[in-house]
């Protein structure tokens, strides 16, 4: 293993964090050196992120990694961030405004347009999915871009983890595995979908030129500081990407990439865009290597997050322990409700939501998040099994990744639900995936997927998790959640 030192970015959707991986004798290390909050906020009507902010943080987190003493430089840099959000650019290359947030709910009437009685100009929902292969959905960029009020000043189209990496090298691009989430990329042969955004009018070669995981984008910029710029790198620049390329599985695993979202799917050698697969609410994205991953969006931690920050100063791991000694699998909701999305109240919309679907009323903040993590646990068996049922390939284990690794009520719970062994492991499979990818850019790392993902294995402590209880109590929880969507 040679000696490299590169910062993986990884951004979230509540922070973002900047963090070292370097080569030793033994393997590779991570080591985060600095974290950053991101909210975003209202402005003028729409709500926006604050993509200052964002490159703010990791400015100073590459100088916080230059000036850790251990006298290493950084060698190379890439960014990984959450998909479908963008920003505009001017023809000066100028951010005309903060990249609004998937959460607002400006998509809302392109979206009815489309999957509406005959489509916008014949495009409807079928057709939208047929070309591209993504779970049609109104967070997805193509809606975004219908209901964007500033496009007649711009020039480009840039994702949020491209911005970041402009900004880094000045250098424009669209990296594939973040292109595949806008829904309007053809996942079978990785180009945009240039017939579709022409009939729905959405400005498709205002994107710069498709890129893969794994270019380098070239010298950082002079003015960050640094006393030698590092490469940047473009890694895969979509974090589910980047997590599922950091998780050490073999043959026959499902993933669960877990924190605000948790995305649960398969890794497979190509697109699988059936109608079975439309209605059930799959997308196919762009992986590391040529591979799809074949997902479905199951609301994460996002309603656990909401509940916290009501309730104001709480220690959420004594919460979760005291969850886990309230009677569990009696009290659902479907998390997969459009209820759910927005932000604000969310303590009560599940008390209510819990009564209309279990006829069970929740009392306290303990029963509460049994029944968020129980309802979590149901949909991602509901996702893993139709993965299974749509692709013909059998799983024999569930990886969890992300920030749900530290839950360990949660991945009991998923293992019981599926009825399948759970791996737990690592927390941090973006900031890996990110790494290795830059490493193996350098000539530093294996060639092949497998042998990036032997790397963590070496690397990282996994917890295992069998699966106990009745499959039939699962499979009642799951009937209880689908009726309530009746």
């Amino acid at each position: 293993m040679s000696a490299v030192r590169v910062a993986a970015v990884d951004l979230g959707a509540s922070s973002g964090r900047v963090v070292i991986g370097y080569g030793t004798k033994r393997g590779f290390s991570l080591r985060e050196v600095h974290r950053f909050p991101n909210q975003p906020r209202v402005v003028d009507g729409v709500l926006r992120w604050d993509a200052r902010a964002l490159f703010a943080g990791i400015r100073d987190g590459l100088r916080a990694a230059a000036a850790d003493g251990s006298g290493v430089p950084v060698d190379a840099v890439s960014v990984d961030g959450w998909g479908v959000d963008y920003g505009l650019l001017d023809g000066d290359g100028r951010l005309i405004a903060d990249p609004a947030s998937y959460r607002d709910p400006r998509t809302g009437p392109p979206f009815a347009a489309v999957t509406g009685t005959g489509g916008v100009n014949g495009v409807d929902a079928e057709r939208l999915y047929q070309a591209t292969g993504i779970a049609v959905q109104p967070i997805n960029t193509v809606f975004q871009l219908m209901a964007e009020r500033d496009l007649d000043r711009a020039r480009h189209v840039v994702l949020v983890p491209d911005l970041m990496t402009y900004w880094l090298s000045g250098q424009l691009g669209t990296e594939l595995t973040n292109a595949s989430t806008t829904g309007l990329l053809d996942a079978r042969v990785m180009k945009w979908a240039d017939e579709v955004g022409e009939a729905m009018s959405v400005p498709i070669k205002m994107f710069p030129p498709l890129r893969a995981a794994g270019e380098v984008a070239g010298p950082a910029v002079p003015d960050l500081g640094l006393a030698r710029p590092p490469q940047v790198i473009v890694g895969p620049s979509h974090d589910t990407a980047a997590a599922v390329a950091g998780i050490p599985g073999g043959k026959g695993f499902a993933f669960v990439c877990t924190g605000t979202w948790a995305l649960v799917g398969v890794e497979l050698p190509a697109p699988v865009i059936t109608e079975a697969a439309r209605l059930a609410g799959f997308s196919n994205e762009a992986g590391v290597d040529g591979t799809t991953r074949f997902l479905r969006n199951v609301t994460g931690f996002w309603l656990l997050q909401e509940c916290a920050r009501e309730w104001g100063r709480v220690d959420l791991d004594e919460l979760t322990r005291a969850a886990g000694r309230v009677a569990g699998r009696r009290a659902f909701i479907d998390v997969q409700d459009p209820a759910f999305l927005a932000p604000g109240g969310m303590a009560q919309r599940i008390i209510r939501a819990c009564q209309r679907a279990s006829g069970v009323t929740l009392s306290g903040e303990a029963e509460i998040v049994r029944c968020i993590l129980d309802s979590m646990a149901v949909a991602i068996r509901h996702a893993v099994r139709d993965a299974v049922r749509l692709t013909g390939r059998p799983v024999r284990t569930v990886h969890v990744v992300g920030g749900g690794v530290a839950n360990a009520l949660f991945c009991q719970l998923v293992a019981d639900a599926c009825q399948l062994p759970v791996v737990a492991g690592p927390v941090e499979a973006a900031c890996w995936g990110n790494t290795l990818i830059q490493a193996r850019a350098l000539g530093a790392a294996a060639r092949s997927l497998p042998g990036l993902r032997s790397l963590v294995r070496q690397a990282v402590r996994l917890t295992e998790y069998q699966p106990a209880g009745a499959e039939q109590t699962w499979q009642r929880a799951e009937e209880i959640v689908l009726a309530s969507r009746s």
